[in-house]
C-alpha cells in the first residue's frame, strides 16, 4: 500500500528550499538549476516557465530523483511537510506515482508500446494498493472515463500506437491519477498536440485540479497555456528563477527585462502591428451568447472590414506560381493497409510575392500538399502548375528541373541537415550542384547567404551539432534560398523552436520575403504565427480547404464551424482575455458546431 500523510497537514503541498542541480560534465560540475525557492498549495497551479536549457525540467525530476547518476542535488523538498531529500530508493519508490505523479510530454515515449493501456494502468493499481484483478481492472475503466476518453473499453484494450496523440495524453493522465496524488508534475503536457487537443487537454487538467484538489507543478515555455491553467508564475532563465508572482501580476505587470522579453515575443492572435483584430466579435458569431448592441456593432465592423478585404484581394493582379486544381492525393494500398485519401479536390493558389498560411491539425492533409508543391509526392488527380511548370504527370528530369525554381524548409532542422558535412558545405551544396560554382564564388555565395540569415561567417566550418535549434533553423532557410527560388515552401519551420527563437525566425522569414519577393506557402497548425506572416489564410480539415480568405476574412469574420472552433481553441497570452475565449469556445461546442 501507498504511504499516505496524515490530512491534519495544513501547509503546502511542495515545499522547495534552495534547490540546486549540478551535472557532471567532463570532470566539472556544470549547474542546470541554482537556489531554487517556491511551493505550491493544494488545488493550486504553479507554472515554470522558461525556454530550453534554463533548467526547469531538470529541477522537476530532481523532486522525483530521477535525475541520471551524473547528477548532483542539494536543498529540500518537502512532500506536505516530509522531507523528501535523502529518501532510500524504496521509499522514493512508494512516493512516485502514489503521491508525486508525473505528465510527460511525449506520451508515446512513456507508455510501454508492448503492452495495452489497461494492462500499465493496473499494473500502477497493483503495486500500490494490491488490488486483485477484477478490482484494478474495475478502477482502471473509471479513470479512463474520469479523463473523458469516449470509449474507455475499447482505450483500455488498446495499444498506445492504437490511439490518437490527444487520446494517448488522456490515458498517460488516467495512470498519473491512479493513486490519488497529492502533486501531478506536467512536463510540456500539450507541446506535441494540436491546437483544439490542447484545449481540451487544459479542460481536462483544470477539471481534474478541482475534483481531487491536487497540487499541479506545471512546466511549460508556452505562455498562452500558462494564461489559461496556471495561479502563480515561476519565470526560469540560465538555472535560475529570476520573477515569481500571480499569473495576473507576471502578465500586466512583468519587473524582470527577460520577463518582459519573453512575453513581448509570444505571437498574440489578432495583434499584428496597427491591425488588431477583435477576436471576441469574431468568435462570437458562431455562438448563441447573447449579443448586445456594443458586441453586435463590433461584430458589424468586424464584418466590414473583412469585406473591405475580400474586395481588394480580388483586384490583385499578382502573377499566380503555385495553383492547385481539384488535386486529389492518395496513398496507395500497402500490405494490409487500404489506400488513403489524404488530399481530396483541393483548389488552391499562391501569387507571387505573397505569403500564404496553409493551416490545419495533424493529419489534416496539409503537409502532403507542400511535399507535392516541390514534386516529393505524385497527384492521383487533378491538375498541379508550380513555377511556371505542370507537374501534375511530371518525370524524373521535369522535377530535377522543379527543384531550381522552389526551395523547401522542414519542420526539424536537426534531421534536415547532413550531421557529417559543415554547414559552409550544407548551404553551397544545391549552388555547386545547378550552378556549378566552385572555389572562391562558392565560397562568396556561402557567405552572402549566412550574411542574409544573420549568421557569423565563421560558422560555414561548424557542424550542425555544434549550432542551438533556432541556428540550424537559420542555416535550413539559406540553403532553401539559395537558388533564389520563385516559391519557398515552409513546413512548421518553428514548431520546434523556442518562442524567442520563433520570433526572430518569422522575423527573417518575413524580411527576406519582402527582399526577394517569392511566394511562400507557409504550413502550420498554429495560427498565431500564420497570423504573424500571412496574407492570407487556408484552413484545412480532413483533405479539404474549408475555407480560404485574406487574413481578415479568416480572422475578422470566419464562417466554418471547423475555422470557428480552432480559433477558438487558440491560448492567448493574457489571463483576462483567456478566460472570455474559453468560455466563448464552450458556448462553440455546446452550439453543435464540432466538425
Amino acid at each position: 500500500m501507498t504511504e499516505q500523510v496524515t490530512t491534519t497537514y495544513s501547509g503546502p503541498v511542495l515545499q522547495v528550499t534552495d534547490l540546486t542541480v549540478h551535472f557532471g560534465v567532463d570532470n566539472v560540475w556544470v549547474p542546470a538549476a541554482l537556489k531554487l525557492n517556491y511551493s505550491i498549495e493544494r488545488g493550486k497551479v504553479l507554472a515554470i516557465v522558461g525556454e530550453s536549457g534554463s533548467g526547469k525540467s531538470a529541477s522537476s525530476m530532481a523532486v522525483l530523483d530521477l535525475l541520471p547518476e551524473n547528477s548532483r542535488i542539494s536543498g529540500s523538498v518537502k512532500l506536505s511537510g516530509r522531507e523528501l531529500m535523502g529518501l532510500k530508493p524504496a521509499q522514493m519508490h512508494k512516493v512516485r506515482g502514489g503521491q508525486i505523479a508525473m505528465i510527460f510530454q511525449e506520451p508515446m515515449t512513456a507508455l510501454n508500446p508492448v503492452y495495452t493501456i489497461g494492462f500499465q494502468i493496473i499494473e500502477t493499481l497493483r503495486a500500490h494498493f494490491g488490488m486483485s484483478p477484477s478490482q484494478a481492472k474495475t478502477r482502471a475503466l473509471e479513470l479512463l472515463d474520469m479523463v473523458e476518453l469516449p470509449d474507455p473499453l475499447k482505450a483500455f484494450n488498446s495499444y498506445p500506437h492504437q490511439l490518437s496523440g490527444g487520446q494517448r495524453q488522456r490515458a498517460m493522465i488516467a495512470q498519473s491519477i491512479s493513486c490519488d496524488p497529492q502533486l501531478l508534475i506536467a512536463d510540456e503536457p500539450t507541446t506535441a498536440l494540436d491546437v483544439t487537443v490542447q484545449a481540451e487537454i487544459l479542460d481536462l487538467l483544470r477539471s481534474l485540479r478541482d475534483r481531487l484538489d491536487s497540487a499541479i507543478l506545471l512546466i511549460t515555455h508556452d505562455m498562452g497555456v500558462v494564461a489559461d491553467l496556471a495561479d502563480d508564475i515561476a519565470v526560469m532563465r540560465r538555472g535560475v528563477i529570476v520573477e515569481r508572482g500571480t499569473v495576473d501580476q507576471i502578465f500586466n505587470a512583468p519587473r524582470h527585462p527577460y520577463t518582459i522579453a519573453l512575453l513581448q515575443a509570444v505571437p498574440h492572435l489578432g495583434q499584428r502591428g496597427d491591425a488588431a483584430i477583435d477576436m471576441t466579435a469574431a468568435l462570437a458569431i458562431g455562438t448563441d451568447i447573447v449579443v448586445d448592441a456594443v458586441l453586435a456593432a463590433r461584430i458589424e465592423v468586424n464584418e466590414r472590414l473583412a469585406n473591405e478585404a475580400a474586395t481588394a484581394a480580388r483586384r490583385d493582379s499578382r502573377e499566380v506560381v503555385v495553383r492547385f486544381d481539384d488535386v486529389v492525393i492518395e496513398y496507395p494500398k500497402h500490405g494490409r493497409v487500404a489506400a488513403f485519401r489524404a488530399v481530396d479536390k483541393v483548389d488552391l493558389f499562391v501569387r507571387q510575392g505573397e505569403v500564404l498560411g496553409l493551416v490545419g491539425e495533424s493529419g489534416s492533409g496539409k503537409t502532403t500538399l507542400g511535399r507535392a508543391a516541390i514534386g516529393l509526392l505524385p497527384i492521383t488527380e487533378g491538375t498541379l502548375h508550380v513555377a511556371g511548370q505542370d507537374i501534375s504527370k511530371a518525370g524524373r528530369d521535369e522535377i530535377h528541373r522543379l527543384h531550381k525554381s522552389v526551395g523547401i524548409v522542414f519542420q526539424d532542422p536537426s534531421s534536415s541537415l547532413n550531421p557529417r558535412m559543415p554547414i559552409g558545405d550544407s548551404i553551397g551544396e544545391p549552388l555547386k550542384l545547378a550552378k556549378g560554382l566552385k572555389g572562391a564564388a562558392l565560397s562568396a555565395e556561402v557567405e552572402r547567404l549566412l550574411d542574409s540569415v544573420e549568421l557569423p561567417r565563421s560558422y560555414r566550418s561548424r557542424f550542425p551539432h555544434e549550432l542551438s535549434g533556432g541556428q540550424k533553423q537559420r542555416v535550413g532557410i539559406a540553403r532553401a534560398l539559395s537558388l533564389e527560388p520563385k516559391v519557398l515552401i515552409a513546413d512548421e519551420p518553428t514548431s520546434a523552436l523556442d518562442v524567442s527563437v520563433q520570433a526572430r525566425v518569422l522575423l527573417l522569414i518575413q524580411s527576406l520575403q519582402q527582399q526577394m519577393n517569392f511566394a511562400c506557402l507557409f504550413i502550420t497548425h498554429d495560427l498565431a504565427v500564420i497570423d504573424v506572416l500571412a496574407d492570407r489564410i487556408a484552413v484545412m480539415h480532413h483533405g479539404r480547404i474549408v475555407e480560404t480568405g485574406t487574413r481578415d476574412e479568416i480572422l475578422r469574420y470566419p464562417k466554418d464551424p471547423y475555422t470557428q472552433r480552432l480559433l477558438a481553441a487558440v491560448p492567448i497570452p493574457d489571463p483576462t482575455e483567456q478566460r472570455a475565449r474559453r468560455e466563448l469556445r464552450r458556448e462553440l461546442l455546446a452550439a453543435g458546431n464540432e466538425v
